[in-house]
């Protein structure tokens, strides 16, 4: 089975698995009928652990660092174990077909792996079904950074770690703003100031997106006082309860998507049918668009943003406490019932612990979700890794939160882009809590 560069843009949902590969993984893809290719690797060895991945350990055609590195822990696991990784791989034609996502849950609930690869929702999902071992007595877990437990913790159990962070960020043309002498913004009025100016002054759209990313803005803003004011448990515990309402939280941020819907400094039209990068990449890198979003590893890669011809740099989204990074977050989880349990959770020890991650980490420049572990990054990635460092940042996705965040969003902002106004994309979220709440 081959994976290919296209694949990997059209459905790679970096929220998510970007962690353990190229991050465009769709996670909230339309479901329906399709056509798999789930690939097995099959090797003569009696000690062998299956792993659901979204790509296979090897690509001869294309250029994968993130493959790379994740291949270099999973050798590592190999050699000192003394077992085999055996890659269940997927891939699907078009982003219309059945999304890895729907795959994995499938896989999970009817345990046809050991280990699983999974983005955000799905670790929600399965967790709360209890379908995913507690990996809390793994001893790489105390080195782990309190972000990283606290989004995949459900119901006191860690269901899932990553190999890397996820952050996502504003990718913006900082001699574009230069040229207007604009400020980088700090707060939703500034962005939109900034893009006013940019509109009267013929830039026909200051901001290029994607189906996919725009619920960055809102999660944003709505989460991040929550997240960063002192009382991120209790805030939580009401929403959980039913007692606060997560539309209430959401509402300034739909309705600033909605001013930059009409005031056309978004294109709606064809940010509703745009896959992630694609739509927008070539306008961007052209110095027509000044702003762009994407996760931090799209700096480092130069299949997205990682040589330009201007001074780039990445910042965070607007919010009332100024820019601010989203992080969701994925990760490897065992079955419940994997039949080479006991294998599977020391693999995991040994990809997760400092050494393996430290070499993860140098191999793609990436954010490690282990406290331990630093690197230098990109002189682009600077703004963004300062507020990270600051420890300020707003959680994608947290398995905490009864609703599920990252997935629900960005659906939601799906209506809005075709056409559905702000209160009716409430009613959605009150809908969904209520939901939330029966189960």
């Amino acid at each position: 089975m081959k994976m290919r560069k296209e694949w990997n843009l059209k459905y790679w949902r970096p929220i998510c698995l970007a962690g353990a590969l190229a991050l465009f993984m769709t996670a909230c893809g339309e479901k329906g009928g399709q056509e798999l290719n789930l690939a097995a690797s099959k090797e003569d060895n009696v000690r062998i652990v299956n792993l659901f991945s979204p790509m296979e350990k090897t690509d001869p055609d294309a250029e994968n660092v993130a493959r790379s590195a994740a291949d270099k822990t999973i050798g590592m696991a190999e050699d000192r174990l003394g077992v085999t990784v055996g890659y269940i791989t997927y891939t699907a034609e078009d982003y219309q077909d059945k999304t890895y996502d729907d795959v994995a849950l499938d896989r999970a609930r009817n345990d046809m792996d050991d280990l699983y690869l999974l983005n955000p929702d799905v670790i929600q999902a399965l967790g709360d079904e209890g379908k995913l071992m507690d990996l809390s007595g793994l001893a790489c877990v105390e080195n782990l950074r309190d972000v990283v437990k606290k989004a995949n913790t459900v119901d006191g159990k860690l269901v899932a770690i990553p190999q890397e962070v996820v952050a996502y960020g504003l990718f913006v043309n900082k001699d574009m703003f230069d040229s207007y002498s604009l400020e980088l913004p700090e707060t939703p009025e500034e962005f939109l100031e900034c893009c006013r100016v940019f509109k009267e002054s013929g830039i026909e759209t200051p901001v290029g997106a994607n189906r996919w990313w725009l619920e960055t803005f809102v999660l944003a803003q709505a989460y991040a006082d929550l997240y960063n004011g002192g009382n991120t448990e209790a805030e939580i515990a009401s929403l959980n309860s039913g007692e606060s309402k997560y539309s209430d939280y959401l509402r300034p941020g739909f309705e600033f998507l909605q001013e930059m819907i009409d005031q056309g400094y978004i294109d709606a039209e064809k940010a509703l049918v745009s896959e992630a990068i694609e739509g927008e990449r070539e306008d961007f890198l052209a110095g027509k668009t000044p702003i762009v979003i994407a996760y931090w590893g799209a700096a480092n890669t130069e299949t997205a943003y990682g040589k330009t011809d201007f001074n780039m740099q990445v910042i965070g989204f607007p919010s009332s406490r100024g820019q601010i990074p989203v992080m969701p977050m994925t990760g490897y989880g065992v079955g419940v019932n994997a039949e080479h349990a006991e294998d599977a959770m020391k693999v995991l020890e040994v990809i997760l612990s400092d050494e393996a991650l430290r070499v993860y980490a140098e191999t793609n420049r990436v954010i490690s979700p282990s406290k331990n572990v630093e690197v230098e990054c990109v002189p682009a990635l600077k703004p963004l890794n300062d507020r990270i460092q600051e420890n300020v940042y707003v959680l994608g996705a947290n398995a905490g939160m009864k609703m599920e965040q990252w997935g629900n969003i960005c659906l939601v902002v799906r209506q809005l882009l075709n056409g559905a106004t702000v209160d009716e994309c409430m009613a959605e979220f009150d809908r969904l809590q209520e939901e939330s709440l029966a189960k």
